[in-house]
């Protein structure tokens, strides 16, 4: 598809969806929206102020205040289903406006978007699973235990699954009773407005949700916001403890979905054609641009060789190029300076002595477009900052290791905890991995991510989960009532 083709299906919005109207933005700025696969302008949105997230918190207070948190969970999980409606009968338009701003092909973006379905649907049938009410007894008296919303939600999303982060958030916190002030990244705002059209036609009530793509100035306001009971924040880790200080400050209730630097462990005894079909794209899918990429690979040193060759092969086999083209594989890194980044974590990883199989640069022929190779790396060491921070990008590195206990040792040797697998053919080598290994999912002769269950990290991969019961619990307060 062209730049000409581009502009012409992507949107441009003027006005903010706020109060469950369009208004008119308090400030002149606007935000380029910037294709990653041409690197020209594709649309134009409105920048928000101070002043326009002020009227977001006051629509959402109203909301809260008035008749949402009254409803009955049946009657919410009805608006869950009916939003799950609008965006499933639009998913081929969301994925294609998804690919023009963010570069992900369209079957990355078909997927993201049918997940962000599931996740509404699931949510709207959480009452069936999680009792919002409990009857106890206590030296005679009866006491009732009482789940109620925690409030206005400010919620943080990234730009490199804008609805499908939007849709871990804004369901459990509409299913809860909770009202929500959705901050998008301003990289990638044309589906979060897609989203509030489904919202509008979808009927949700007026405040409930409102959207204001923007930038970290305005995200800090929000978190700062008095109005604003509780931050859920998926991004960075470093993001993540700056919103986590500022709500300490006034005790804002907080969760936080942050970065990772998963680990795949494969045993001596697993077969390498049924490893690579999952682990290359669980480290290297969406261009590498997802927190719970498996991007160290752990082998026995004695296959380090073997896994070398095979996996090398198979990266630099893959289609890198034009999203809309059905037959790409990865598209470009979403933005400049992540392309930028990549590049730079690369460099470091040849400076550090560590031996580049395949990959490394920019693909030939690709003169426009903030495109990269899948890349692979050798003999690195757990220690080298390639194996230690998260580059988000298609980048991986394989580790050798001397026996399990080793291999488990050098998987918790991160200062992340998000995702992981083990491949082996062993259930006693298997118990002992997802025993020993600490993260908030793991996955066996698998790898990738389970959005129908908890998910979320330890250590500095974040705190609380989303999704399945268990990620309604952050957007709920326990009240105590006893009757004598």
């Amino acid at each position: 598809m062209t730049s000409t083709q581009e502009r012409q299906t992507v949107p441009s919005y003027s006005k903010f969806y706020v109060g469950g109207r369009w208004t008119e933005p308090t400030g002149s700025d606007r935000i380029d929206v910037i294709s990653p696969s041409t690197e020209e302008v594709i649309s134009r949105v409105p920048a928000p102020t101070a002043d326009d997230v002020d009227s977001a918190v006051a629509a959402a207070r109203k909301a809260f205040d008035g008749p949402w948190r009254r409803t009955s969970a049946e009657q919410r999980g009805q608006v869950l289903h009916r939003i799950a409606d609008e965006i499933e009968r639009r998913v081929p338009e969301f994925a294609n406006v998804f690919a023009a701003e963010i570069g992900a092909p369209l079957a990355v973006g078909q997927a993201f978007h049918a997940m962000s379905v599931d996740m509404f649907r699931q949510n709207a049938e959480l009452h069936n699973q999680v009792s919002l009410t409990e009857v106890r007894t206590d030296n005679g008296d009866t006491v009732k235990i009482v789940r109620e919303p925690v409030g206005v939600v400010g919620a943080i999303i990234p730009w490199n699954g804008p609805v499908a982060a939007a849709a871990f958030k804004l369901g459990p916190a509409l299913a809860a009773g909770c009202t929500v002030v959705l901050k998008p990244a301003p990289e990638g705002p044309l589906t979060t407005y897609m989203l509030a059209e489904c919202l509008e036609a979808a009927g949700v009530p007026d405040g409930v949700v409102n959207i204001l793509p923007a930038g970290r100035e305005v995200g800090e306001h929000l978190v700062r916001h008095p109005g604003i009971d509780k931050i859920a924040f998926t991004g960075s880790t470093a993001a993540g403890k700056r919103i986590a200080s500022i709500c300490g400050e006034r005790i804002a209730r907080v969760t936080l979905e942050l970065g990772g630097k998963s680990a795949g462990i494969i045993a001596d005894d697993a077969v390498l054609e049924d490893v690579l079909p999952t682990l290359l794209p669980a480290g290297i899918g969406h261009s590498g641009q997802v927190c719970a990429a498996i991007t160290r690979v752990l082998v026995p040193r004695s296959r380090e060789a073997e896994f070398a060759e095979a996996m090398g092969a198979a990266l630099s086999g893959m289609i890198v190029g034009d999203p809309f083209d059905p037959s790409t594989a990865l598209g470009p890194l979403a933005i400049e300076r992540q392309r930028d980044r990549v590049e730079d974590y690369i460099g470091i990883g040849r400076t550090e002595g560590a031996k580049l199989v395949t990959g490394g640069g920019r693909p030939a022929g690709l003169v426009k477009g903030f495109y990269i190779e899948p890349t692979l790396f050798t003999g690195v060491d757990n220690s080298m900052r390639i194996a230690r921070e998260e580059i988000f990008g298609p980048v991986i590195s394989l580790i050798t290791y001397d026996g399990i206990d080793e291999a488990i040792a050098i998987a918790n040797d991160s200062p992340y905890g998000l995702s992981g697998s083990v491949y082996t053919n062993d259930p006693n080598i298997a118990e002992r991995v997802v025993s020993e290994v600490r993260t908030g999912q793991i996955f066996v002769n698998n790898a990738g991510t389970c959005v129908s269950q908890p998910f979320g990290g330890y250590k500095e991969s974040g705190q609380g989960r989303e999704g399945g019961p268990e990620g309604i619990a952050g957007y709920l307060e326990t009240k105590m009532i006893r009757y004598a």
